[in-house]
């Protein structure tokens, strides 16, 4: 039977074999961390759940919390965990590696995690108004301004 190979990970697949070489799992995606990084990891899972309903799940190689959408994920890396959290507002603070525009009224900031002490506020304030704006409905489209008659 004839194979393809994937795009993603270059594996040889046969034609009809299914195959997500995105999928993962969250013990998978942080198998492979230091107990420092472990650690910060489960304080902050332990802190979104604390938040409400939710998914957490991995996703290629990053682990996503999500409400009716992603409010923030996890990019593990070798020296540090790579927080990206979604607020409707840009922040200014030295935790933060970076900021960039994602839609209208979505930006995305990036922070660097070495250990759990690092995962206290104002980072965790920053995780509850992310879940918190991912529960808020879009706004309504149209003008803003109100309507003329």
């Amino acid at each position: 039977m004839p194979k393809r190979q994937c795009h993603h990970c270059k594996e040889w697949i046969e034609q009809r074999e299914p195959h997500d070489c995105w999928s993962t799992t969250v013990e998978a995606a942080t198998a492979e961390l230091s107990e420092d990084l472990k650690d910060a990891f489960d304080r902050l899972h332990e802190s979104a759940q604390e938040f409400g309903e939710q998914r957490i799940y991995a996703s290629h190689k990053s682990i996503m919390f999500a409400r009716d959408q992603v409010y923030f994920f996890v990019r593990p890396k070798r020296s540090f965990l790579e927080l990206v959290v979604f607020l409707g507002r840009s922040l200014r603070a030295p935790q933060i590696r970076r900021s960039d525009a994602r839609s209208r009224t979505k930006i995305a900031h990036t922070v660097h995690i070495q250990h759990r002490d690092q995962v206290e506020p104002p980072v965790t304030d920053w995780l509850r108004e992310a879940y918190e704006f991912a529960g808020k409905p879009p706004a309504a489209p149209g003008n803003t301004r109100g309507s003329r008659r």
